[in-house]
């Protein structure tokens, strides 16, 4: 129970800060943090409705909204890892194109929501798609069993001995509600063939498609990424880098290019930590699995009767501490969505402190747009002329995408920093 309670304040709040950061920040609405932001969302559902149901069944023995819950649990949780596994596929791509297009290294930049909202239909409809058979797979089903015969000693030494008595005071024999994997014979012949069929194929799909795939995809195209970085710049023979030609701007370049490169190689270390973090939480689970599929029945039966249930339980808390430990990674490697979050916490310490405080920074800030307003080098929309007016046009125009990595001045940022 403390477990879950620190997974359900930690994944609902970071996840939370994660969605709200990218959407009220107009420069961090790109394609990369878009993604991130629909990972965060489907994260924030696993963590807001299949935790609870999880706990309070393990608790109470008893499934909150009955069958419903028993088919909708699996589907958010198989949707969440389609949406993790074609996610990373995506942020994957996003860095070898930035890597192997013409021109300079292109940072992540601010699209067009048509841009943006056809991509994550493609990761969001596909992934819903995939894990449609898990509507149909899934039943419930009342079982009776026995309490088992603890001594009364036992009972009044051990913490729970008086929710034990309880139980024992009530009945010796509780219904308990299961979720069984198994199609119903209710369900059409063609489709009942197509489910069963995908129940004895789940746990190499598993294995295959939301294990192999993220993991051997992103370490493909992090490897060929590096290298066409490193054909980028040639090497002298003294294993320096050459950047330019000429004396006078190769330090410049040089600097440019550094910047760009360690900008890259954190993008990069980004996906790659994702990965990482997203296999280690969803292999136990499906080596699990596929071991139990291969154990002959003695060796299934000759185990404890907590120990199957036990590793259900881990597997499952597993991936809800991938939910909860994702926004937290982001938050810690992506350098822009990080100090959006802190500006964000110092924006409401400061609606927290005293008045004196408060009314200073305001009229410090009515000094600053005085000054801007009458500045000579900021001439008002009616002081342009008509030419000026369309040379300001065509500078809008021609001016290319914001960077979403790169810091922004207050001075000119619409709305409050908030």
């Amino acid at each position: 129970m403390l477990l879950a309670l620190v997974l359900f304040a930690a994944g609902i709040v970071g996840n939370l800060a994660l969605m709200c950061i990218v959407w009220h920040n107009f420069y961090l609405k790109s394609a990369w943090n878009c993604i991130l932001a629909g990972l965060a969302f489907w994260d924030f559902l696993v963590l807001f409705f299949c935790l609870p149901v999880v706990v309070f069944h393990e608790l109470t023995w008893t499934r909150l909204l009955g069958d419903l819950s028993c088919r909708l649990v699996p589907y958010l949780e198989v949707t969440s890892l389609g949406v993790a596994t074609f996610s990373l596929c995506a942020l994957s791509i996003d860095r070898f194109h930035a890597a192997t297009g013409p021109g300079p290294l292109q940072m992540p930049k601010v699209e067009p929501c048509q841009s943006i909202l056809s991509k994550l239909s493609v990761i969001w409809v596909g992934s819903l798609v995939l894990a449609a058979p898990e509507l149909l797979l899934w039943q419930l089903i009342q079982e009776t069993v026995s309490l088992p015969m603890v001594p009364a000693d036992l009972q009044q030494g051990q913490p729970g001995g008086s929710l034990m008595a309880a139980f024992r005071a009530r009945a010796d024999k509780l219904k308990v509600d299961v979720c069984i994997r198994e199609p119903s014979v209710e369900l059409p012949d063609s489709i009942y063939s197509l489910v069963l069929t995908y129940h004895e194929a789940r746990m190499w799909w598993f294995f295959g498609c939301y294990i192999c795939l993220p993991l051997l995809f992103t370490l493909a195209c992090d490897l060929v990424t590096r290298q066409v970085l490193g054909q980028r710049l040639p090497q002298k023979p003294g294993g320096e880098k050459v950047t330019s030609r000429c004396s006078s701007s190769s330090s410049s370049s040089s600097s440019t290019k550094k910047k760009q490169h360690v900008r890259e190689q954190r993008l990069r270390s980004t996906v790659m930590a994702l990965t990482v973090l997203y296999i280690t939480c969803n292999l136990p689970e499906s080596v699990f699995n596929i071991t139990l599929a291969y154990v002959s029945d003695n060796v299934t039966a000759a185990l404890p009767a907590l120990v199957l249930p036990a590793l259900g339980m881990i597997g499952q808390f597993l991936l809800f501490v991938r939910c909860s430990a994702t926004p937290v990674l982001l938050l810690f490697l992506c350098r822009s969505l990080g100090q959006a979050f802190m500006d964000c916490c110092c924006c409401c310490c400061e609606e927290c402190l005293p008045d004196g405080n408060s009314s200073s920074s305001s009229s410090a800030s009515t000094t600053a747009t005085s000054n801007l307003s009458s500045s000579p080098t900021s001439p008002s929309p009616s002081s342009l002329s008509p030419s000026s007016k369309e040379e300001t046009k065509s500078m809008l125009a021609t001016e290319p995408a914001v960077c979403y990595d790169r810091a922004k001045d207050s001075s000119t940022a619409l709305g409050t920093p908030c």
